[in-house]
């Protein structure tokens, strides 16, 4: 690990505590028992793209939709972070990582440590040509959905109410 990885380790988890977003760093071997003692069941998700990790059993990866209606977690990988803001880059899938990011109400994202960048210029720098290519569709969260439209603070509005995240060493 480089101290530039871990730099950039250190300042994501202090922004993501800040939006109360609990983080779980661990080595790839245990990314599955992790999400095993997170998850709240039911559980759906997105198979994960990374060969040396898997989602556990409880986890269904292909939810009709009453199953993605009775989730309460909905676990996806991340494709980016970006550390001076506490953000996840989730990418829309065809087996279906958006809704299981959006519609339970504790969303868990699975973000490889090296793909951590510091900042929003290094994120445009490392995905906007790919993007810019394939046209691919992503949403950049941060935290909890919260929104003050009417008012007072609410979470979980429009999409999870708590977040948490493995990060793989």
């Amino acid at each position: 690990m480089t101290a530039a990885t871990t730099d950039a380790y250190e300042a994501f988890a202090a922004r993501a505590d800040e939006y109360d977003v609990a983080l779980h760093r661990v080595p790839a071997a245990d990314v599955a028992d992790t999400i095993a003692g997170i998850v709240d069941e039911p559980a759906v998700g997105a198979p994960l793209p990374w060969e040396d990790v898997a989602l556990p059993d409880g986890v269904t990866t292909d939810p009709t939709p009453a199953e993605l209606d009775a989730a309460v977690t909905g676990v996806t990988a991340a494709a980016l972070g970006v550390a001076d803001y506490g953000s996840v880059l989730l990418v829309e899938t065809p087996d279906g990582a958006e809704p299981a990011s959006l519609f339970p109400d504790l969303h868990v994202f699975v973000l490889r440590e090296a793909d951590l960048v510091p900042d929003m210029a290094a994120a445009f720098e490392r995905i906007g040509e790919r993007f810019r290519a394939d046209r691919e569709s992503a949403i950049l969260a941060t935290g909890p959905s919260a929104t003050a439209d009417m008012g007072e603070l609410v979470q979980g509005a429009h999409g999870p109410k708590a977040v948490e995240g493995v990060v793989i060493e």
